[in-house]
């Protein structure tokens, strides 16, 4: 509705708000400003603007990095929840908005006296109800899925501030998509990226492009076309104040500039994506938003990526050059890492071999990622995907550029390829799927990387607090990549983990709530492992020799596996011809994976018994005799369900005299620990009647011959019968 003055109309500014993602004030201010906006002013997530109401209807319809365009209704001092409904009661709302319309109201902030959005909310509500009912009028009904009018209220810093929503749905949408990855981009976030890159309407690729988005809004931009121009509904279709008139003209305008655009526009697009069905629906989305004719999409994998622009047909004459723009994924979960780190090398690589003088824009969280890319970044700005803060970065491939023939981590890389030549024949001859590659065999490299079949698993050691945890991590992410290129390993099944010191109930701490379990072997026995779910995968590898000595000695003996873990010192003795075995461990979790581990060796039967219990109590009140001892307990313990703590360098005599009782005479007992520096109390043990042998030497597998201290181990029997 217009003011006239005399027949004329009349100027009436308004005060409105824009918001965005945070990282797009500027881009947001600059755009609303050339729309003709004034007194634009930036804020965090949003930019304030006067102009008249065509401003913004402008900014609805034009704004390719907003989210939102409000109105602002009013502002006020609110101390208390009276001072909000006094605030909204004094709005006239009759003006905006008839009693047959719905509306919702969205509440932000909090103080002393608000301290729920919704009682904010429900405050204004009422106050628009209570001032529509005493006027005599219809009340609005609350519908807060899809509302004809949506009231927007924010608590800050002592005021509060009423706004009436333009928009309806959040301007992002442009409604084109029919279907979008796993984690589609959203679409002012791609036009801010085109923004930032400083792409001027140079062809463009997007080697990982999705569900298209980047491409389609780059396509928007070159062909003049508003990203509301598809829009059906806005907020303002209900307004009472709504100028629809107005808003035609600047409708009809927009569609001719588009037609012209469109006709005009010989713009050259390019997407790839590994992925199908993605790319399928990134040609619906383009031709959904009419653009399809402008956008080349091919199914490839960025590590066999290729310039889509010709060769010259005259030799000598340079090549055109384009801009490369993406936003590759790049993982909120350590354990997807691997695979990224392969493929932002080989992007990397791509660009320095067939990309020379292209202009390059990547958009990630992780600074990481975007290292292995080797590159040096001409300009980085910070961005934010949601909640995560992500830096783009702007690059310049060198006319001269080569792919770097130069090895990542080269010296690391030069131990692996030595290690791997040597323990791959070992193992294949010996039997056995699972075994260690490497041991921070260089101090610089501080990991432990195990072969699991085909899979790698690489357990990070805690690095010495006077390294850059920066500098750490990289290292750490050189050290994947050369591990994935020396073994020809798949970067999806490289596992990458943490290890820190773990004490008590942190010793296997779970990673997540899926099940990934594998069958591996060793010598002769299968085994289920788990790589992915728990920070230990159930098979501690440098007892391989142990496990394989206990299978040799128990045949026809009564074998006990304490503090057993997943029981695959029971299934060597099971396979060793054991006559009966006993399992005893106090997770339920472990415990269902020993049984699961003996059943797939049908190792069945009463014969073979499984005890759910902490083992230091079970030990002190069991009297069964045991031909065959095993026990390798925690180094520390001091889990809830146990009634003390544990230590072993402590506590190991008191274990062996409680484990004397159940020695058979002429038994036994293995015991094992990973304490380092561990010290046996010899004289205690002879006062008990016991005698021992260290065998630590015998039982350390090949692969761990460089780790003096990863276990030791000792062969007890009664002192009457050892000779």
């Amino acid at each position: 509705m217009r003011a006239y003055f005399y027949g004329f109309p009349v100027s009436v500014m308004k005060e409105f708000f824009a918001t965005c993602p945070k990282g797009l004030e500027n881009l947001l201010a600059v755009e609303l400003t050339n729309l003709g906006a004034e007194q634009v002013r930036e804020t965090v997530a949003g930019v304030h603007f006067k102009g008249e109401l065509a401003i913004g209807y402008k900014a609805c319809l034009w704004s390719r990095f907003a989210s939102r365009i409000v109105l602002v209704l009013s502002e006020f001092q609110m101390n208390d929840d009276l001072d909000l409904y006094l605030g909204a009661h004094t709005i006239p709302w009759e003006e905006h908005f008839s009693g047959t319309a719905t509306i919702a109201v969205d509440f932000t902030g909090t103080n002393p006296a608000i301290r729920n959005t919704q009682y904010g909310a429900l405050k204004i509500k009422d106050a628009i109800v209570d001032r529509f009912t005493k006027r005599g009028h219809v009340r609005p009904d609350v519908d807060k899925k899809s509302p004809d009018i949506r009231i927007m209220a924010h608590l800050g810093k002592g005021k509060a501030n009423i706004t009436l929503d333009l928009s309806g749905p959040a301007l992002h949408q442009r409604f084109y998509r029919q279907g979008t990855g796993e984690a589609p981009l959203k679409e002012n976030l791609a036009a801010a990226m085109i923004a930032r890159s400083g792409w001027a309407g140079e062809p463009m690729m997007d080697p990982m492009c999705g569900s298209g988005t980047l491409l389609i809004e780059a396509a928007f931009i070159a062909a003049d076309m508003a990203p509301a121009l598809r829009r059906e509904r806005f907020g303002f279709d209900r307004w009472l104040q709504h100028d629809s008139e107005l808003w035609q003209s600047l409708m009809m305008e927009a569609q001719v500039r588009a037609k012209r655009g469109m006709q005009r526009c010989e713009v050259k697009l390019f997407g790839c994506d590994a992925d199908t069905r993605v790319l399928m629906k990134a040609r619906d989305n383009a031709k959904a938003a009419g653009v399809a004719h402008l956008i080349t999409f091919k199914q490839a994998d960025v590590t066999a990526l290729e310039n889509p622009l010709p060769m010259p047909a005259v030799e000598g004459e340079a090549r055109q050059v384009g801009m490369l723009i993406s936003n590759p994924p790049y993982g909120e979960r350590l354990g997807e890492f691997p695979a990224l780190l392969e493929v932002h090398q080989a992007l990397g690589d791509a660009l320095r071999r067939s990309f020379q003088g292209w202009k390059v824009t990547i958009l990630s969280a992780s600074p990481e990622l975007l290292s292995c890319l080797r590159l040096r970044a001409d300009k980085q700005y910070r961005l934010f995907n949601g909640a995560l803060e992500c830096q783009l970065r702007n690059y310049q491939i060198a006319l001269d550029s080569v792919a770097s023939q130069k090895e990542v981590a080269q010296d690391f890389a030069n131990r692996l390829r030595k290690n791997l030549k040597t323990l791959e024949k070992w193992a294949s001859k010996e039997g056995i799927d699972c075994y260690r590659l490497y041991d921070a065999d260089l101090p610089e490299y501080n990991a432990a990387i195990d072969r699991y079949r085909d899979y790698l698993v690489v357990q990070e050691y805690a690095a010495p607090k006077d390294i850059p945890a920066q500098k750490t991590r990289q290292r750490l992410l050189d050290m994947v990549q050369a591990a994935i290129k020396v073994t020809g390993m798949d970067g999806e099944k490289v596992i990458l983990k943490v290890r820190e010191r773990q004490e008590g109930k942190q010793q296997y701490q779970k990673l997540s709530e899926e099940q990934h379990r594998m069958e591996v072997q060793e010598y002769g026995a299968r085994l289920w492992v788990n790589l992915y779910d728990y920070l230990d995968t159930g098979l501690f590898l440098d007892h391989r020799q142990t496990r394989r000595m206990l299978g040799q000695m128990a045949r026809g003996k009564r074998f006990l596996n304490l503090f057993a873990y997943t029981g695959s010192a029971t299934v060597h003795a099971g396979l060793g011809g054991a006559s009966e075995t006993t399992t005893v461990d106090m997770s339920h979790t472990y415990l269902n994976w020993a049984q699961d581990n003996m059943r797939l060796n049908s190792l069945v039967g009463r014969q073979h018994k499984f005890v759910q219990a902490d083992c230091l109590k079970w030990l002190s009140e069991a009297d069964e005799q045991y031909d065959l001892i095993f026990i390798d307990p925690p180094t520390f313990s001091n889990s809830k369900r146990m009634d003390e703590s544990f230590d072993v360098q402590r506590d190991h005599l008191l274990l062996m005299q409680h484990l004397k009782r159940l020695l058979a005479a002429d038994g036994t007992l293995v015991f094992s620990n990973n304490k380092r520096h561990f010290k046996m109390d010899l004289a205690g043990l002879e006062a008990a009647g016991l005698k021992a042998q260290n065998i630590t030497g015998k039982t350390r597998p090949k692969d761990f011959e460089r780790n003096q201290h990863i276990h030791n181990c000792w062969i007890i029997t009664h002192a009457e019968t050892q000779g």
